[in-house]
């Protein structure tokens, strides 16, 4: 690949053909993008951020495509990413807002959303951010090669080029998957280890602890040491200081939101720490979180303009297909009768609770956040693309004009959760579409059939994500210890809010303006917020996988050339354990909903307090040492 010449040559050049859309590939895809996306759905409703799958993607690929059916085609498994891909976008774009529809039925307030519903929802946001996305490609993909680098999708394209590694990388993967597996049937299968481990301070009314969880670990590498630190900080803020002075000062008091009657003191009495947080402290962290997404969005607010206006001034500047392969995008007529295809769908079908008002803003704002979304990924990466600013964006302006029209009560809150659903796979899935676009562009993949493979992915992942919600709603219920949806129970609370609901507002203002002050000091808003709205210990975990990659990143005796190495290796191996884990929890979700239980905890007998303590430390322990082993190899 030539990257610095004025006219750039792909890998593959544009004269040559390759094997793209194969059987192969497209079975491939779909399971990834089935497996990944139900991963990932379990994942983010577990403790609010999924990973991307677009390298675990491209390395099994590799491993399948090469080593088990001996073919040795790039693009091949390039159009294996672009549809695994497509699956954990479009689940992190669902989780985020549509499990808000399940916390309403089992408050009473509606009916549990149809399966119908949340299907054509997710396949028209994920088609929506497909399409939105082609007319946009020659001016962010081609025009602008050389200064939107789209971190991830060089990454990929890397990784795909190193194909003759495939078989050691995949490796990794599955390795990570068996691990997270074995450990997550002992936990909460055959639960014959404790799944969290705590300590309390009775008088002190702290409480800090950790999960023995293999996927909190796994998310901990991958972000890294310094953002899940900020993640601790916050825990700590809520667990260490906001819950002892709450009990300090309001021991014989009753404080709303607590039921009517109930002191302070006794609410502690039979819920202990949790019970503080889940009553306050949680109200003050969606506070932090709500205004950490609106920041992220005003602090990009010029770039999104600038983005939007010269993305228009590219689309009017017109682009004809080329002849060229690498040229070749969907037709235009096909992309705008699409457009206009998703909108009736989303205005007349019966199933999505959205009227006319409701589909003309998700053609705007769904327009809007696509191209800004699209090119955000190529500037700062998929992972610091504001896309949860942008859904509360919607929800806040969507909210305030189903209000104003006379939708009030729970019809406007549910029209307002659907909108904000549609609109959040949208962003989700265009910037996963402009990333794999640019992993093609540089590989020298059709474009046309890239597009077609996204759409593929899409169709898949929006027919599974609905079985995936049900089942987990229907085994443990959302906003528990088990599947707490934190996005999605935040944004419940914005609509709620705006449409006049009896929120506690002073502990909402209170996470507001401690957001404001970290802000003013410079510190991250949304890790420290997260931390504070999530269990501490869940975030504890999440620190102990941050600093195994610290561990590995800081070794003065290895060279940049093998760290980067291990790195990637690590990564691979923690995708493959969250992969594992997520997998075993939505068996296990079946399971329950069956009736069935695997609990062996009662058959056999395994000591009492400090044993099965002990027990956990050393679990927690070696999952932190297998990543390690597994990088420096």
């Amino acid at each position: 690949m030539i990257d610095n010449e004025k006219e750039f040559r792909p890998y593959i050049p544009a004269e040559k053909k390759a094997p793209e859309i194969t059987t192969a590939s497209v079975l491939i895809g779909i399971v990834l993008a089935v497996v990944f996306g139900a991963a990932n759905a379990y994942l983010g409703l577990r403790v609010g951020m999924t990973v991307s799958a677009s390298i675990p993607a491209a390395v099994i690929s590799m491993g399948v495509l090469r080593i088990i059916l001996k073919r040795n085609s790039i693009l091949e498994s390039n159009l294996v990413q672009t549809i695994g891909s497509a699956g954990e976008s479009l689940a992190a774009g669902a989780i985020f807002t549509m499990p808000a529809l399940f916390l309403w039925a089992a408050a009473g307030l509606c009916e549990m959303p149809a399966l119908s519903e949340i299907t054509l929802i997710a396949f028209c946001g994920g088609v929506l951010g497909v399409l939105f996305m082609i007319p946009l490609r020659n001016a962010l993909i081609v025009k602008e090669h050389a200064t939107l680098l789209y971190p991830e999708g060089r990454a990929c394209a890397d990784v795909l080029l190193a194909g003759e590694e495939g078989g050691s990388e995949a490796s990794a993967v599955f390795k990570g998957m068996g691990l997270a597996a074995f450990f997550k049937l002992l936990v909460d299968g055959f639960k014959v280890i404790p799944s969290d481990i705590a300590l309390a301070f009775e008088n002190f009314k702290g409480e800090i602890g950790a999960e023995v969880y293999p996927a909190l670990i796994g998310v901990g590498y991958i972000v890294g040491a310094r953002v899940s630190a900020y993640m601790v900080a916050g825990s700590l803020v809520g667990w260490m200081v906001l819950i002892p002075l709450i009990c300090l000062f309001g021991a014989d008091t009753w404080l709303y939101p607590a039921p009517s009657g109930t002191t302070v003191g006794s609410l502690y009495a039979q819920g202990g720490a949790s019970a503080i947080w889940s009553s306050y402290v949680r109200y003050i962290g969606a506070g932090a979180i709500a205004t950490g997404g609106m920041i992220s969005l005003l602090k990009t607010l010029p770039l999104i303009i600038t983005t939007f206006r010269a993305s228009l001034k590219s689309l009017r500047g017109g682009h004809e297909a080329g002849s060229l392969r690498t040229e070749q995008d969907l037709p235009m007529q096909t992309v705008l009768a699409g457009i206009a295809v998703m909108i009736a769908v989303i205005w007349w079908a019966p199933p999505i609770p959205v009227n006319f008002m409701g589909a003309v803003l998700i053609a705007v704002f769904g327009f809007f956040f696509a191209t800004v979304s699209s090119r955000m990924v190529g500037l700062i990466g998929s992972s610091n693309n504001p896309v949860s600013g942008m859904a509360i964006a919607t929800l806040l302006i969507a909210t305030v004009c189903i209000k104003a029209s006379g939708d009030s009560g729970i019809v406007g809150m549910t029209g307002a959760i659907a909108i904000g659903s549609v609109i959040c796979i949208v962003a989700a899935i265009a910037g996963d579409t402009s990333q794999d676009l640019k992993t093609g562009y540089l590989l020298g993949a059709t474009p046309k059939k890239q597009q077609i493979g996204e759409l593929i992915g899409v169709l898949a992942s929006s027919l599974a994500i609905g079985g995936v919600l049900y089942l987990l709603n229907a085994a443990w219920g959302y906003g528990g210890a088990e599947v707490p949806a934190p996005q999605a129970t935040l944004m419940k609370l914005i609509v709620e809010g705006i449409m006049g609901g009896d929120l506690p507002w002073t502990l909402v203002f209170v996470g507001v303006l401690l957001a404001l002050s970290l802000e003013m000091l410079g510190v991250p808003v949304m890790p420290f917020a997260m931390g504070l709205y999530l269990p501490i210990h869940m975030n504890i975990t999440i620190m102990a996988g941050g600093l195994v990659r610290l561990y590995l990143d800081s070794r003065k005796n290895t060279d940049a050339a093998t760290k980067e190495r291990q790195t990637t290796k690590g990564t691979l191996y923690c995708a493959g354990m969250i992969a594992g884990e997520g997998l075993v929890g939505i068996a296990l979700a079946l399971m329950t909903v069956a009736g069935l239980s695997m609990d062996l905890s009662h058959a056999l007998y395994l000591g009492e307090g400090g044993g099965l303590a002990l027990m956990a430390v050393m679990v927690f322990a070696l999952l932190g040492f297998s990543v390690r082993n597994t990088a420096e190899k």
